[in-house]
This record gives structure tokens, sequence and C-alpha cells, in this order.
């Protein structure tokens, strides 16, 4: 036995034993040692060539392989020539003779280790790499293993990886765009052939089409010779046919990805993607569910498709296999690919755009085909019986036409496009998944969005555009509109899951019902009386079971059930809840469509949907149905709920048009909107109570709430209903309101007493006895609270210290949302705003350092202080709020700080952030008032908090503390530079710097610099933002300071973080932002920074620095300099790279 014959063994036996169950981590440990070990030496690869000539163990050949790959991709360049020759002749040779008897993954990766030697060497010294493939290609024995050489190729050379120079990428680009004409002929000529060599020459003639698909075909082709063509019969590939023309579509598919659309993509070359795209829409391509192979462009590499082999031609005879139908499925699945990689694509030159027409005619063939009713099937049955792979491509196909192209083709007389709505429109409805009328409602919504902006921009022909297309727009408002009702789609509609949430908190019930009511109110838009006379009778046939509920209320003693018990009925009332409610929320979405311009238009509809929810809610409210028994009462109870809640919030919906009313008819008859008011006060206030389901009673708070502070009524605190709820508040005896609800209501209340009246002057705004009424409501809010003053100097035992918790942590976010609220409006509003909670402020201020040690009540408070600070500040006055910013500095020291900081999302962290956002407010306050707290503020931030964050991750503090460090350098610049803009005007903008405060403006700046060092992305995408804000509005980067001793610091390490690939995401900011310092003195940044940044780099020889330095083209626009910097980092990586895999003691000449 020879020594490479016993080493043979050894690996075989060594990979056994590795892949073994038995064998243990540690020994697998060692085998890897040793098996790297041996691949680093020199000459393995001969060993390893011989492994793979003699060997039938798969595990030794991958690893043969891969020491080979190696070898290409590391070491290449430090191989010697002759036997890079011998390699290169090789491994040819064996894929040659192996590749029938090897498994096809091994021979994949041979084929991989193949084309990266061409990466490297062709044309220059493997000048025969791309015509041997070419060769393979045009042999029949040998076409499979040629086209799994050209995907390879495509993957690998088309996109390489960053292992090569910039210059090399370009070199291989420009040659595979070379060679382009050259394989599509080939790849057409295969199609062609095998199409036409399989097509059934049927003795009788395919049935024709019925005579409305005739003309509809005419449309589409307009006797066009592709429509002959289209309408032959299938042909019936053999097994082995079937798995070439899969790895043609393939290879296309990948080279469509990236060759540009240009003539070489012939119309000969569509159309014989076109028929294969064909075996997706016959039904005999029904595959079993599961056994669907994976569709994207790197699928099978001619991996052989586990179906039974059927003799040639087998599958004439209609009897295919299982197998053979998958195969047919997944042909038309990768045509449909290699149509949508081309339809992708938003750049399409002129002599292109034919071709584009003539592939949407083609598709259009096909999607009549797949809408086509006969005898046997309806649509729906037909698409049923589909692949689903095949389906969602096709869907893709439509989405990207009507996104990319349709502005392209819609006006061409050659393209039917109300024709083509229609046959969208069957196939929408006819969808057989929920996600595939997803996906097809969003055609539409696309569809919709491009009508409107074209009728937008066309106001001289917008009835024309409109009458074009209004019977599409009234067929899918109304088919949209019967799909959200179980009265038409019950089956369907009870299948959608109502429970469980999404990624964006919504059921897949609610999801269905908003993408449907999006379509609506989009077609609401575009015909409005049409919607509203489509939807309103709708409505009121609901509406009508809901209303008539009242005579089935059987009363007994104390309680009231509902007389409805038989299942039918119960089903029935089931349903027609449902759709009422699913109609109220469709109402209340388009009540944007009756304001504004429109509102006199269609003030009268819009009116009588007022009136009829008005209506609704008031009897809801006081048959109180939601208290109702019912037969079925985990069923009726939710949904007579839902329709009161729903109703309640449509309501809510048209408070705009409701303020419109109001100030349009303020000085005429205001009885019809008086009523309207009291009514939906009178519907809301009966629900505001404990007893009540909380889904409802929110919906009446938010009623209250909208009311409050969109309309505004000047009679609304003299309703009695209003007097009541104000009771309800203030009197502390009842059961409390949960708090949400309890929050809204107040806030109701306070808007009611502080937001001005619309349409009076400023005379007749009460606000005397408004501020009375408010401080009194303010006074019941904050009674227990302001008690607690008393409890300052006493220490106090723990059950009461819980209890006085409790108190401050119910009336702080009460207060803090009132003040929220009123935070955009007139000074009044906030002056009576500030009058009522004075008391409580100071309160707050001295019971402060008492819960400073309990996070939790801190956190409460300084919410609160925020908001003060936020919509408050002026009324509070100067002196106050310098008592309270010192009070915080003074509790805040640096241990307390640093403990809360270092407990990562506590509420003592949260404090700390709620502290820094405070301060941000009080920097960001123009004038001089608070100037005097700046030193302390940057003393706190720059020598407490950021050496606590600095070595830690606390992203949440540090992203507070970097956006106060760069309010306090915008804000405050003239802090820092003194030089006024007269001066920098008078001296022709060259004024030198008079710097104030230099020690702490370099170390704020040395801050933002090492934050580029850490990991964090949020951070460095925050803080680079302000850094270029900092120099667009002051000129932070010509700062003398900044320019001769920190600017080519921060170029430094910005190019470093795009060397080390570490914030790759931010690749284009980082770029502009070393543009914007470079182009400070771009002579410096190429005579003095390049010199010493490229001296400075670790990895290259003097000879790559030089062709790097060379390569950097001294130009000052953006575009080319980013070119420019890119290039470098590649290059850059890529001979760091080379230069590690040499083996030691290389010479390199």
């Amino acid at each position: 036995m020879t020594i490479k014959e016993a080493s043979l063994r050894a690996l075989e036996s060594l990979m056994t034993e590795f892949f073994h169950t038995c064998t243990t981590n540690e020994r697998k440990r060692e085998i890897e040692e040793l098996l790297n070990n041996f691949a680093q030496q020199t000459g393995a690869w001969r060993h390893c060539l011989f492994f793979l000539s003699n060997t039938q163990n798969e595990y030794v050949m991958m690893y043969s392989l891969t020491v080979f790959e190696n070898l290409v991709n590391k070491m290449w360049i430090g191989v010697a020539s002759q036997d890079k020759m011998e390699i290169r002749s090789c491994l040819p040779k064996l894929l040659l003779a192996q590749h029938k008897s090897v498994p096809y993954f091994i021979r994949n990766k041979l084929c991989k280790v193949i084309v990266d030697i061409g990466r490297q060497d062709w044309p220059m010294f493997y000048h025969d790499f791309f015509t041997n493939t070419l060769q393979l290609i045009q042999s029949p024995a040998l076409a499979p293993l040629g086209l799994v050489m050209l995907k390879t190729t495509s993957e690998e050379l088309a996109c390489p990886r960053e292992d090569l120079s910039v210059a090399r990428k370009d070199e291989l680009r420009k040659l595979l765009l070379e060679q382009v004409p050259t394989v599509l002929g080939l790849l057409t000529g295969i199609l062609e052939t095998y199409w036409d060599k399989h097509s059934v020459i049927a003795s009788t003639p395919p049935p024709s089409p019925t005579s409305g698909e005739m003309e509809l075909l005419g449309n589409l082709f307009q006797g066009s010779q592709y429509s002959k063509l289209l309408c032959q019969p299938m042909a019936a590939l053999d097994n082995e046919s079937h798995q070439l023309c899969c790895l043609v579509l393939e290879c296309l598919a990948h080279l469509f990805s990236w060759i540009p659309l240009s003539t070489s993509i012939t119309p000969t070359l569509l159309a014989s993607i076109f028929h294969f795209a064909r075996f997706g829409c016959d039904l005999r391509t029904k595959a079993k569910t599961g056994s669907f192979i994976s569709t994207n462009s790197s699928s099978s590499n001619g991996q052989p498709i586990t179906a039974p082999p059927t003799s040639n031609g087998g599958g004439r005879n209609g009897q295919q296999s299982e197998g053979s139908k998958v195969d047919r499925a997944r042909l038309g699945v990768l045509a449909m690919t290699c149509v949508n990689e081309l339809v992708s694509k938003n750049c399409v030159p002129m002599d292109f755009e034919e071709y584009l027409l003539r592939m949407f005619q083609q598709t259009f063939f096909l999607l009549q085909r797949l809408t086509r009713e006969n005898n046997a099937h309806t649509v729906k049955s037909r698409l049923q019986e589909l692949d689903e792979s095949y389906l969602e491509k096709f869907t893709d196909f439509l989405r990207l036409f009507v996104s990319v192209h349709l502005r392209r083709i819609e006006s061409s007389p050659q393209f039917p496009i109300v024709e083509f709505l229609a046959l969208l429109f069957k196939y929408t409805f006819n969808q057989p998944t929920h996600d595939g009328y997803f996906a097809c409602l969003d055609i539409w919504s696309i569809f919709l969005d491009f009508l409107t902006t074209k009728i937008k921009s066309r106001l001289a022909d917008r009835e024309s555009v409109l009458n074009r297309y209004k019977d599409a727009l009234v067929l899918l408002l109304r088919e949209v509109l019967n799909r959200i009702q179980f009265r038409y789609n019950q089956a369907q509609l009870e299948e959608l899951d109502d429970e469980t949430l999404d990624d964006d908190q919504q059921t897949e019930w609610q999801r269905y019902l908003r993408q449907s009511l999006e379509v609506v109110a989009k077609v609401m838009e575009l015909l409005p009386s049409h919607a509203f006379t489509t939807l309103f009778p709708v409505l009121q046939e609901n509406l009508d079971v809901y209303l008539g509920l009242q005579q089935f209320i059987v009363t007994t003693g104390t309680s009231r059930r509902l007389n409805i018990t038989a299942e039918n009925d119960c089903r029935r009332l089931h349903c027609s809840l449902r759709d009422l409610s699913s109609l109220l929320q469709a109402v209340g979405r388009l009540a944007e469509h009756f304001i504004g311009e429109v509102f006199a238009a269609r003030f009268s509809d819009a009116l009588a949907v007022v009136e009829r929810l008005v209506e609704v809610t008031c009897y809801g409210s006081q048959t109180s149905l939601y208290d109702l028994e019912t037969a079925v009462p985990s069923v009726l109870k939710p949904d007579l709920i839902d329709v009161h809640a729903q109703a309640l919030a449509a309501l809510q919906a048209y408070s705009h048009w409701l303020a419109q009313f109001y100030s349009e008819v303020h000085s005429q008859n205001q009885s019809q909107f008086i009523n309207l008011i009291t009514s939906a006060i009178d519907a809301s206030s009966p629900l505001i109570t404990a007893k009540v389901p909380e889904k409802l009673l929110l919906s009446a708070c938010h009623l209250m709430v909208s009311i409050t502070s969109t309309v505004r009524p000047v009679f609304l605190v003299t309703l009695p209903a209003v007097q009541n709820i104000f009771n309800l508040i203030t009197n502390n005896h009842t059961r409390r309101l949960p708090q949400e609800a309890h929050m809204l209501v107040c806030r109701a209340l306070s808007n009611m007493l502080l937001l001005p009246w619309p349409n009076l002057p400023e005379s007749e705004q009460q606000w005397q006895s408004r501020s009375s009424n408010h401080a009194s409501l303010l006074a019941a809010l904050t009674r227990e609270y302001r008690v607690l003053r008393g409890t300052v100097n006493v220490t106090p035992r723990q059950p009461d210290l819980n209890n006085m918790k409790a108190v401050i942590q119910q009336t702080l976010p009460v207060l803090r949302d009132i003040v929220d609220s009123i935070s955009g409006e007139s000074t009044k509003s906030r002056q009576i705003c500030y009058q009522s909670l004075q008391e409580s402020v100071q309160v707050s201020l001295s019971l402060f350092p008492v819960f400073i040690q309990q996070p939790d009540v801190t956190d409460e408070m300084l919410a609160f202080f925020l908001t003060l600070f936020q919509a408050l500040r002026v009324q509070m006055g100067v002196p106050f709020t310098g008592q309270i910013i010192h009070t915080f500095l003074s509790m805040f020291t640096r241990e307390q700080l640093a403990a809360s900081i270092l407990q990562e999302g506590s509420a003592g962290c949260r404090v700390v952030q709620k502290f820094l956002k405070i301060l941000q407010v009080v920097v960001q306050e123009p004038g001089q008032a608070f100037k005097p707290f700046l030193p302390s503020i940057l003393s706190l931030c720059m020598e407490q908090v950021y050496p606590v964050v600095a070595e830690r991750s606390s992203p949440d503090v540090k992203a507070e503390m970097f956006e106060l460090l760069y309010q306090i350098l915008h804000q405050n610049w003239r802090y820092f530079f003194k030089t006024s803009v007269l001066t920098s005007v008078q001296r022709g903008g060259a004024a030198e710097d008079v710097m104030e405060n230099e020690a702490q403006f370099t170390a704020a700046m040395q801050a933002f610099g090492q934050s580029f060092l850490q990991p964090d992305i949020h951070i460095f995408k925050q803080n680079l933002s302000y850094l270029e804000s900092l120099n667009s509005k002051h000129k932070l980067y010509h700062r003398k300071l900044f320019r001769t001793s920190m600017l080519f610091h921060f170029i430094n390490v910005l190019l470093q973080v795009l060397l080390h690939k570490s914030h790759d995401l931010l690749q284009e900011e980082i770029t502009v932002a070393i543009y914007n310092m470079a182009s400070v003195d771009f002579d410096a940044f190429y005579s003095a920074f390049m010199p010493e940044f490229l001296n400075g780099c670790q990895g290259v020889d003097t000879n790559q620095r030089a062709v790097l330095a060379r390569n950097f083209k001294l130009e000052q626009d953006l575009p080319s300099f980013t070119q420019s910097v890119q290039r470098l980092v590649n290059d850059l990586r890529y001979y760091r790279l080379c230069n590690s895999s040499l083996p030691t003691g290389t010479i390199k000449l």
C-alpha cells in the first residue's frame, strides 16, 4: 500500500469516526485540529486530488474539496504557477470523469471550486474557462453539467464577494456581459428544441375557445403570432428533458437578476419562457402539499428530483405519476421566476418597451387561462388545484406589473387595460387562501393610488379617466363589501382568527377588515356619491335588525333577557351583529371624505349618517343591550357589546365633521347641531360607570374626549349629563373607574373648561367662571395627594408608605395627562391649568426627596415634571423652575446616578432618562433665564453620567445623554464660540474663533468620538447625525479647534469602521460624513491625511499602498468621492486577505 493509499484509509476512518453518533465532542475537536493541520501543509492538495479520484466516501470528498476551495480563495496568490496549471488541468478532468457517479452536492461543490479558479485566473491564465462551459452546454450528453457550471459562474462572478479588488470585479462583469448574447442564444435554442421535440402533434385540433374568450384574445394580441404559439397544445416532457429545462430556467432566472434589459433578450426567448410558464396553469400540475421543492434561484443546481423515472415520453398517455405532476408545476414556477426578474427592473430602455408590452400580453394570456370557467371547474376550484407556489409567483408578477409598469403601458392602444382589470377581478375574488386574497387586495390598493394620482394631475379630463374605470371600481367596491359580511361569506370569515395578535398588534380578522376597508376608502375618494349609496343601504338593513331587538327583551324581576333562543335565529343574529359592527367601522373610516372643501356638497349624506349613529348609540345605552342575558352568552353578549362600542367609535370619527358643522352654523339655527351633541352626550354618559364592560366604557370616554377637544361646544358644561359625570368624578365615595377610563374622563372635563370655544371673541370666553370650575375640579382630583405634604418630615411606616405610593401613582398620571392635552393650546388655557395645579406641583417637589430611593415613585414624579417643563415652563416662571432644577441637581449624586444606571431596563434607569429629558427641555429654552445652570448641567453630563455609561452598553441612558449634549452645543453655541455673525461677515468669514469653555467642548467631542468605537448601531447613527447637524448649523468641522486637533481623528475612526464592516447598515451615512469632513480642506485631506492613513494601515506592503493611493482619485464631488472611499475599503480588505493567506517566507516581486 502506497503512502497516499494509507493516508486515504486513515482519513476515511477519521471521517467515519467524526460523524459517528458515539464520538465525544472532545474527540471531534481533536480530529478537527488534525484535519486543519493537514490542510495547512504545502502540497496538501496533491493528496486531496488522489483522495477525490480514489474514494467512495462522501465525507472524504467534501473535505478534499474544502481544502481546494480554501487554497483557491485564500492562498492562490502564493501557489506556484506550475501547480496552478496542474490544478486547472486536473479538476475539470476529474469533473468530467466523475460527475455522473458522485452525489449531486459533491458535483456542485467541484463545479464551484473550478469557477473560483476562473474567478481568479480567467481569461489571462485560464483562457478556455468559459469556452469549456459553453462546449459542455452544446454537447447533449453533458448539457446538464454545463448548465450547473453556467449558473455557478453567474452566481460567483457577476456579484462576487469582497475577496476581489474593485478593478477585477469590474473586469469580470465586463467579460461576462460580452458573453451574454451567446449564452442567451444557447439557452433559447435548448428551450425551443425540447419544446418542439416533445410537442404533441395532435391529430385533432385543440378545442376552440368560446366566442367571448376569442374576443378578449383578439384584444390582447391584436392578431400577433404569439396567440397562435400560446394556443398550441402543451409539450409532454420526459424526465431527462424536464431536468434540463429546469436547469435552463434556473440559469435564466439568475442571469436576469443582473443583466440589464436589452435586445439580447429576444422575442423568441420570451416566447419560449412563456411556453413553460403554461405548465403552472395546467390542471394536471396539481401537487400534493408538502412535496414541492424549493424554488428560489439557487434551488436545485441540477439536483435530481425524486420522481419515479418514466420511460422516454412516458408522460404522454396522461397517466403521470404524482412526482411528474410536481415536476410540471416546478417548470411553471421557474418560468414565472424568470418573468418576475425581468418585470422587477424599473429602468427600461426605449428599445425594450415593445418587448415589455409583448411580455404583458403573453402573461395575460396565462391570466385568462387561470380564470377561465368551464363545465368541469369553477374559477375557484381551478385555482385551488394549482400549485400554491405558482399562484404566489403569478400574484408577484401582477403586483410588479401594476406598481412598476402600469404607468408605461396603461395608455398603449395595444393593451386593453379594462379587460385586464376584469381578469384581475376574477383572479382576486377566487383566491383559494386568505394570504392570496390579501396580496391581491394590495395590488388593487396600488392601482387605486395610481388612479388617484393620475386624476389629481389631470384635472381637465378627470371625468373621462374616471368613466373609463367606473364599472371596474363599482364592482370592486361591491365585492369587497360583500367579502367582509358574514351574510355572503360566512364560511371563510369564520376561519379567521380573532384572538392571536400579530407583530402589528392586530388579529387576523382585524387585518382582514382593515385591508378591506382601506380599499373601500380609496374607492370612496374616487367615487364618493356612488360609494355612499352602496354602503348606506346595507348599513340601514343591519341597523333595522339591531334596533328591532327591543321587542324581544323580556323583563322578569331584576333580570332582563333577550327572548331569541332558536339555534338558527341565534346564528342569523350573530351574523347580522358581526356585519353591523364591520359596516359601522366602514362608515367611520369614510368620515374624512365629508369634511374640508366637500363639506357643503356632501352635507346631507353626512348628516344622515351622523343622525343614524346618534340614534343607534342612544338606543344601545337606553336599552342597555350589553347587560342582557342571552341564549348563547359566549357569542351574542360580545357581539352586542362590540356593536355598541363600534357605533360610539364611528360617531367619534365624525367629530371633525361636527366641528365644521358647528363653525358653519354657529350664527344661524343651531337646534339641529345642539340636538346631535346633546344626544351624543346622553348616549355616552350612562356608560361612564365601573359596572359597564371596559370595551364599551372606553369607547364612551373617547367619544367624550373628542367632543370636548375637537368640537368644543359652548353649551356643553350646562348639560345635566355632563354635570352628573362631574359629580361622579369629584365625589370620592363612589367606586372608582378603571385607571385609563378615569384619565380620559378627567381629560374631557378639563378640556371643557380650558380649551377656547371656537367662533367666539376673547371677551365672551367666560374665563373667570371656567377658571374657578377648573380649580375646584383639580382640587377634588388631588384632595388625597395634597394631604401627603404633611408627611414630608415624618418617616412613614411601611403600610403608610404603600398607601402614599398608591395615591401618588393614581394622581400624577391624571395630572400629567391633563397638562399634556393642553400643551399646544393658547397661553390663557395654560395659565388657568397651572393656577389649578400650583399647589400639587409644590407638593410634588417637597415629596421628591422623600422618595428618591423609590425608583418606581421617582419615575412617576419625573414623568410629571417632564410634562410640566414641556408644556408650562413659562407659566411656572423662572424662580420656581430654577428651584426645581436645583433640587434635582442636588438630589442626583454621582452614586445615586451610578446605582440607577447600572440596573439596565429598571425603574431607576428610566428615572435617569427622564431627568436627562427634563434637562434637554431646560437647555433648549431661549433667552438668558436658564443660562446660569449650563455649567452644572454640563458637569453632571460629562463628569457624573458619562463616566458610568462610557464603557457599558446602557443604550437608553446613553441616547438621552448624547441628545442632551447635542442640545447644549446646538442651543448654546455661543457659550463655546463667541464670534458673532457680524464679525464673520465683516472679516469675510475668516474670523478666528474666540473660544471659551474649551475643556468642556473638547470633552464633549471626545465622548462623541468614543461612541463611534462601540458596537451600538443606534447610538452610532444618532451621534453621527448630531455631528452632521452641528456642522450644517454651526460649521462645526470648520472651527479651528476641530479642524486642527480633531478632524483627522474623526475621519480615521469612520474609515476604520467601514474597514471593519461593523456598522455596514450605515455605510452611506458614514461616507457622507467623511466627505463633509474632508471637504473642509481637500488639499490637506489628499496631501496629509491619506498618506498618513495608508502608512498606518497594517497588513499591506509599500507597493499595495501606492496602488491604493493612486486609485483614490483627487475628486471633490460627492459621487466620485463615495466611489473612491468604497474602492479604498474594498481593495484594502482584499490586500489584507491575500497577504494573510500567503505562506511564510513568500517573496513577492
